[in-house]
């Protein structure tokens, strides 16, 4: 229940997405290497140039996966009310002179100032983006990810599972062949391989990763339905005169849906884990989509400094978001075991 509950609230964490990020924009990419590096829970203050962008409806937004800012934030070190304009002094520039800016061009907050505050409560990474919005956005791609690759291995490895272990003979041969010689690839090889040949990108890791996780589904769907093909109530169906396909989906595959669904979460675990590795390698998510995989990629260096958390924390996520799965898999497995 635990691990059920974590995956709950990643999962609404991604489905609100900017609605309830810091960073609202799209792929959490509002950079300012001004900030860059900054320790977990700095305030800044920040003045805003007003870019009179559009407003998107609610639907684009979520779509988009963000807003466009309808301004451009500048941080500062110092800011002087100077009548008509505003004189301030950019984070990073202590040496140079202030600069000048009408406050016809400026926003507003809630009490009528033309300064903000930004609290970043893990910190910013090397180009200067909220660390916490990062992870938020990066669930997204990790919970996608892992739903469309088990989507993919149950349609593929269910229907060549279902057809190896009812009909049996050569086409149980032909099928179990080529099973093989996919198990016998390494996982990660294949995947590599796939991804070389169709592409990298967020969609392409989606094809790979489903592609090469049909094999444990096909082979466990085959072993079960051989165990149920001679069943009383299957020769039963037969002698009635019940079609093949009824059979098949009416009562071989509702009856072995325990296994498919504890081996689906184990799947979605493996989906994750291969996802971050495409990224870091620089296979996955592209920049500035944000992945945990990349995020790792992009701060690894750090990790004999104190800066060690900015590819810590997004490899503790990982983490967490696996031993949950691994976790709700074992629990289905102990729910669904008919001997107990």
């Amino acid at each position: 229940m635990a691990g059920l509950l974590f995956i709950a609230l990643v999962a609404l964490v991604s489905l609100l997405g900017p609605f309830i990020r810091p960073d609202s924009t799209v792929d959490t990419n509002d950079q300012s290497l001004a900030l860059s590096r900054l320790k977990p829970g700095t305030t800044i203050q920040e003045i805003r140039i007003n870019n009179r962008t559009p407003e998107q409806s609610f639907w684009t937004e979520w779509k988009n996966g963000g807003r466009t800012n309808n301004y451009s934030s500048i941080p500062v070190e110092s800011l002087t009310d100077a009548g008509d304009s505003l004189h301030y002094r950019m984070i990073g520039n202590e040496h140079l002179a202030d600069i000048s800016i009408s406050k016809q061009e400026l926003l507003t907050n809630e009490i009528g100032a033309y300064s903000f505050t930004r609290t970043f409560h893990l910190g910013t990474d090397k180009y200067g983006r909220d660390l916490l919005s990062r992870l938020m956005a990066g669930a997204l791609i990790s919970l996608a990810v892992g739903s469309i690759a088990v989507i993919i291995s149950l349609l593929v490895g269910l229907t060549l599972g279902l057809i190896s272990g009812y009909y049996r003979g050569w086409v149980d041969q032909l099928i179990m062949w080529f099973t093989n010689v996919i198990w016998a690839v390494p996982t990660l090889i294949l995947v590599m391989a796939i991804t070389f040949a169709f592409g990298t990108g967020f969609w392409k890791v989606f094809l790979a990763v489903g592609l090469t996780m049909w094999v444990e589904v096909a082979r466990i769907t085959r072993g079960q339905v051989l165990g149920i093909r001679e069943k009383e109530y299957i020769e039963a169906a037969r002698a009635l005169g019940f079609s093949e396909m009824r059979i098949i989906f009416r009562h071989v595959l509702p009856n072995i849906l325990s296994p498919i669904i504890v081996i689906s979460a184990a799947n979605f675990a493996s989906a994750i884990l291969i996802e971050a590795g495409l990224s870091f390698l620089g296979l996955g998510a592209q920049i500035p989509t944000p992945s945990w995989g990349n995020m790792i990629r992009e701060h690894y260096a750090y990790i004999t400094t104190d800066l060690a958390y900015l590819a810590i924390v997004p490899g503790f996520m990982i983490m967490l978001l696996v031993l949950a799965f691994m976790m709700v898999g074992n629990g289905l497995r102990d729910a669904l075991d008919v001997r107990e």
